[in-house]
Order: C-alpha cells, then sequence, then structure tokens
C-alpha cells in the first residue's frame, strides 16, 4: 500500500466527518437566528474559497484536512455593528447556544447510523455465534466450554452475531472477575463464569483469544503454496508443496495450528517439520517480528496456502435480513453501544485499567482508512461510521477547547444564571490546551512506535 493511497484514503475518511461535523453547528445556528461569517474545512492556509453574494458567508477548503471550523459574529472576537447585534452568538439565551454547540457531534452519531442502516440493508450471510474451537489452558478451557457450543448471551445481554459477542467483552477491558456466558449446547442451556484478571488491559490478544473459544475456521491443510521473496521461510530453505507437520516437536493437524504457533513467536528460533517428497526435513526457522495497527507484535513467517473451495458446514451458518424498520433500530443500537464502549474505554484508561499506548492518532487512522479501503466498500464506510461516533463522543467529552467544555460553560450558566466569568474560561482554555496537546503527542508517540 502507498503512501498517496494511504492520504487519499484518509482524505475521502475524515473529510465528510469533518464536513457534517461542521454543518451542524452551521445549520442550526443559521436556523436560530445567529449570523454566520465562515464555514470552513480544515486549518491554516485556505486553498479555495466562495463567498456567498445572498448571505455573505465565506465557504472555504484550509490546507490542514484535521479539523474545521465554523465563525459566527460575535462580540468577543471583534467590533459588532448595532444592528447586527442581535444576530450575535455571545447575546443568545444559553439553550440557543447548548444547540448549536451540541448540534456537531450529535450529527456525528446521527450520521454514524445512517451508514450502519445502510450496512444493514443488504441480507448477510455470516458464521453465527457457535464455538469452532476451544483453545487448551485457557479460561474457556477450564469451565469446560466445548466445540458446537451457542453462545447466547454474554453477561445478561443477548448475542446474535461474533461483533456484537466482541462489543459486549471489550466492555469488561481492564477487569478482574468473571464473565458470565450462556450457550445452547444441544437444545440444554449451559451457563458458564470465565475467570479474568486485568482482561484485555495491554489489547495484545483479541477477547476471543483471551477467554479461549472461537469461531469456525474451515480445517486447512498445512501445505505451503507460495512463498514471499523476503520472508523468513524462504531464507530458511521452505519450499512450496512442503507440508508443515511439526512445530518445536508439537503436531500441527492443520494450517491455523501454525498461524496460532507462529504468530505467539515473533523472532524465536521454531524447530519446524516439514514432510517434502514424503521424507521428513527438519528446518530450523525464526519468524519475523511485525506490529499491527494496535501496537500487536506478531510472527510472520512469509508463507500462504491456498484453502481453494471451502465449504462451511449449514450448523455454523446464519443468514442476517431486517426490515428497513429493523435496520434502523439496529443501527441506532450499535452506534449507542459503541458510544457506551468509548466512554467507558476512556475512563478505564484514565483508572489505568487500560493502557496508554492503546490511543492512536492521526496516523494510525490514516493506515487503518487505507487498509479499509482495499477490503472494499462496506468495511471503509463500516470504519468511517466507527470514526464518526469517535468524534462525537470525544467532542461531547467536558474538555475545554472541545464542544463539550462549552456546554459545561452553559449548563452553568443556566443554573447560575449569569455567565462563567472570562477569567475562569481563559484558565479553562489553558488547561485544555495542555490536556488536548498531551493526549495528541501521546497518540502520535504511538503511532510511530507502531511505525
Amino acid at each position: 500500500m502507498n503512501a498517496l493511497f494511504i492520504i487519499l484514503a484518509a482524505i475521502f475518511l475524515l473529510g465528510p466527518l469533518i464536513a457534517i461535523h461542521e454543518f451542524g453547528h452551521y445549520i442550526v445556528a443559521r436556523k436560530l437566528g445567529v449570523k454566520v461569517l465562515v464555514y470552513s474545512i480544515g486549518f491554516g492556509p485556505t486553498l479555495l474559497k466562495w463567498t456567498s453574494k445572498k448571505s455573505g458567508i465565506q465557504y472555504q477548503l484550509s490546507a490542514l484536512p484535521l479539523g474545521g471550523y465554523v465563525k459566527m459574529l460575535d462580540e468577543r472576537e471583534g467590533d459588532v455593528p448595532e444592528k447586527d447585534l442581535p444576530y450575535a452568538f455571545n447575546r443568545q439565551n444559553p439553550w440557543k447556544r447548548i444547540a448549536i454547540v451540541a448540534a456537531g457531534p450529535l450529527i456525528n452519531l446521527a450520521f454514524a447510523v445512517v451508514l450502519f442502516w445502510i450496512l444493514m440493508l443488504p441480507a448477510q450471510e455470516q458464521l453465527n455465534t457457535r464455538v469452532g474451537k476451544v483453545l487448551p489452558d485457557t479460561p474457556a478451557a477450564t469451565v469446560h466450554m466445548q466445540a458446537g457450543d451457542k453462545i447466547t448471551a454474554i453477561n445478561g445481554m443477548q448475542v446474535s452475531t461474533w461483533e456484537k459477542l466482541n462489543y459486549a467483552l471489550v466492555d469488561r477491558a481492564g477487569e478482574t472477575g468473571t464473565i458470565a456466558v450462556a450457550a445452547d449446547r444441544a437444545g440444554q442451556v449451559q451457563n458458564f463464569n470465565l475467570p479474568i484478571q486485568n482482561f484485555l488491559k495491554d489489547q495484545s490478544q483479541s477477547p476471543l483469544e483471551a477467554l479461549g473459544f472461537i469461531p469456525y475456521r474451515p480445517r486447512l491443510p498445512a501445505v505451503i503454496t507460495k512463498l514471499s521473496e523476503d520472508g523468513a521461510a524462504i531464507r530458511q530453505g521452505m519450499k512450496a508443496g512442503d507440508k508443515i507437520v511439526a512445530i518445536n516437536g508439537v503436531k500441527m493437524n492443520e494450517w491455523f495450528d501454525v498461524v496460532q504457533v507462529v504468530q505467539a513467536s515473533p523472532e524465536k528460533l521454531l524447530k519446524i517439520d516439514v514432510l517434502r517428497n514424503n521424507q521428513v526435513v527438519q528446518l530450523e526457522v525464526m519468524p519475523q517480528g511485525k506490529q499491527d495497527n494496535i501496537g500487536k507484535v506478531t510472527g510472520v513467517l512469509g508463507v500462504q496456502s491456498d484453502p481453494g473451495k471451502v465449504t462451511i458446514p449449514a450448523e455454523y451458518r446464519q443468514t442476517i435480513q431486517y426490515t428497513s424498520v429493523e435496520a434502523f433500530t439496529m443501527a441506532v443500537d450499535k452506534t449507542g453501544q459503541l458510544s457506551s464502549m468509548i466512554l467507558n474505554s476512556i475512563v478505564k484508561m484514565v483508572r489505568g485499567l487500560i493502557g496508554l499506548d492503546n490511543l492512536s492518532g492521526p496516523i494510525t487512522i490514516a493506515k487503518v482508512a487505507g487498509q479499509s479501503a482495499e477490503m472494499g466498500w462496506q468495511t471503509f464506510i463500516s470504519f468511517m461510521a466507527l470514526m464518526s461516533v469517535s468524534l462525537g463522543i470525544l467532542n461531547l467529552l467536558p474538555i475545554p477547547m472541545l464542544d463539550g467544555g462549552h456546554l459545561v460553560y452553559y449548563f452553568v450558566e443556566l443554573i447560575r444564571g449569569k455567565p462563567v466569568s472570562e477569567q475562569i474560561q481563559l484558565v479553562g482554555l489553558k488547561i485544555g490546551m495542555v490536556l488536548l496537546g498531551s493526549m495528541m503527542l501521546l497518540a502520535l508517540f504511538n503511532d510511530f512506535m507502531r511505525l
């Protein structure tokens, strides 16, 4: 994936989200009679601009596409002609100012609902929540979960898809205790309490791997069909057609057994037995360490296996088809669930239950945008919806400089009957700049470490 593609994907991802966020402020301000001066997408030097002859509003596109702003008439930012005073933002009652400020984040959440709704309209064939494999020496194994158990609820919340199941598990990140899992086993309800300790604190594992149960995977032969020219395997003598039969003396029954061992062994020397021309050949190979977008380092051999035609048994499949109303309800529910998960994660990050190394900045966002664009429009739209939820929730945080900080001031004004003093707002502005600046620096540091 080249840099230009990543940059373009990031622009196509963030551009609409920023534009619609600022449009929320813009349209509500105009509807409530506040005079808008500038509607800008981006910060910094102006690249393109156009002034409406009818309204006098200047619309512009600026060089730095990491935000935007709507400039309204305001006595705090310059002299306002007496005839225009009724249209100044600072002269509006608190409820109007609250509506204008809240409109940006809320329209991001509404936009996410629309995107999720579009994605849920077509019929979807996917894996159901029937367990395909229980990993040894994991919480799921200790409570005797079995392959074939169909999970129906997590902590009392009904789950019908692996996605919803994962969201329910991520909500417990950083916690110690038990996770209640309800499952159907041959028509009988089974209840399991899986023990967890600092669950997903460093997020080096997926929630399912951490608990020890994974979805169905077709059994693929551990036969190498293709090798990367710069991979560790080809340098150490592996060849196309080799069948991996054991690693460090442990028998490999299928391809995913190999994947599991290799990914867990970055920069570790492995003794690999391969079957070549009916002869066992012993090789020593060290998987390269590769870091993913969340900073997890996994082992990579540089080999592939062609699965051929894969047939998934009927008991592991399901087709989901929603009506328009059902799809909209599900979209609202998903947006609410994601919002709760993001807020919960922020709280746990502040409490130290989740590592700060999980914080991501624009570089990681750009890389994920590029990868999701390569995977197809549905994956890209799904990531856009997730980012829209994140943008809406983060802007509602009660931090000065963010929309949420301004909302705090206006609600205090409603209660006290008079505005928060300029001095307090100035101190809040400085605190907000330090907090946001620190978060951005940490996010950028994490981004560069992942590079």
